[in-house]
């Protein structure tokens, strides 16, 4: 965590993969668990918000570590990627792209010293310049001490602190003009919506197709960016009388999003190593629903 500190500070793009196994420590090095988000979103002194973002299958982990990637270039900020040990240890049937398929976020480096200013923030994205290390009339000090807001000098100013934490905060919250609607899976609306993230996906669906078939009113929502959240969760949830939560730890997401956006969310959590069963899912949805 120390690294992403720094890379915080000076606001460098970074991409550090997360593949989460049963903890603490050594733990359950070979088996599988979500315990990591809050550590994600939260693991960091100071103020230090990142984008957070998380695979939902084996193939789902190549399309997020370049929407990662393209995250990180774009904003100039480090990006955390959730993965777990189902997902490392698992596999599925995968289409390798052409290159034409993929998306492009080339990089845009300064090479023109006039006006040039460390931390002078592109407008749209509050990502400060990019210029290669050591071109002459482009060299400014890194590291982790606070900067001055557009020179990049070492300050400790009350105020330009708070400035500086309070920019930082609104390039991750920038992010959310690259994230897309949450759409739910099943009915639009409904007597339940499971919400899920991380590998939990398969059992999810699998379950909500199954309950569906015996005229459920239910839906689901998969979340692959939990940092920034998709703008119109808060009124999706709203369209469903019940919300459940299963995952892979005590309740991580649960916490998230009932202080949020205050809603009466249930947790359905498993801590044993092992993944969640279609019909260990389908068993939630029965007893929440009957």
């Amino acid at each position: 965590m120390e690294a992403i500190g720094l890379a915080i500070a000076t606001e460098l793009p970074l991409v550090i993969c997360d593949i989460q196994r049963g903890g603490p420590s050594t733990g359950l090095p070979t088996k599988t668990e979500q315990a990591d988000l809050l550590q994600a979103l939260y693991g960091r002194n100071s103020e230090a918000p990142v984008p957070v973002l998380a695979a939902a299958t084996p193939g789902d982990c190549f399309w997020m570590a370049l929407e990662a990637s393209r995250i990180a270039v774009k904003y100039m900020v480090p990006v955390i990627l959730l993965s777990d040990g189902y997902l490392a240890n698992g596999a599925e049937p995968w289409k390798i792209p052409a290159e034409d398929e993929l998306p492009r976020f080339p990089v845009h480096l300064r090479t023109d010293p006039q006006g040039f200013m460390p931390y002078q923030r592109d407008p749209g994205t509050l990502a400060r310049p990019w210029a290669v290390p050591g071109t002459p009339g482009l060299e400014h000090r890194i590291g982790g001490l606070e900067k001055q807001d557009v020179t990049g000098n070492v300050n400790y100013e009350p105020l330009n602190h708070e400035r500086m934490v309070r920019l930082r905060a609104a390039k991750v919250s920038a992010v959310l003009q690259d994230v897309p609607d949450a759409v739910p899976a099943g009915d639009p609306e409904g007597d339940l919506l499971l919400v899920g993230w991380g590998s939990t996906y398969g059992a999810i669906t699998a379950a909500l197709r199954a309950q569906r078939d015996k005229g459920r009113r239910i839906g689901h929502v998969h979340l692959r960016h939990l940092n920034p959240l998709p703008r119109n969760l808060g009124d999706l949830m709203k369209r469903y009388k019940t919300v459940v939560v299963p995952e892979m730890n005590m309740g991580q997401l649960l916490w998230v999003l009932r202080a949020k956006y205050l809603v009466d969310a249930q947790g359905f959590n498993k801590i044993q190593g092992k993944p969640f069963k279609q019909s260990e899912i389908e068993a939630k949805i029965e007893e929440v629903l009957s």
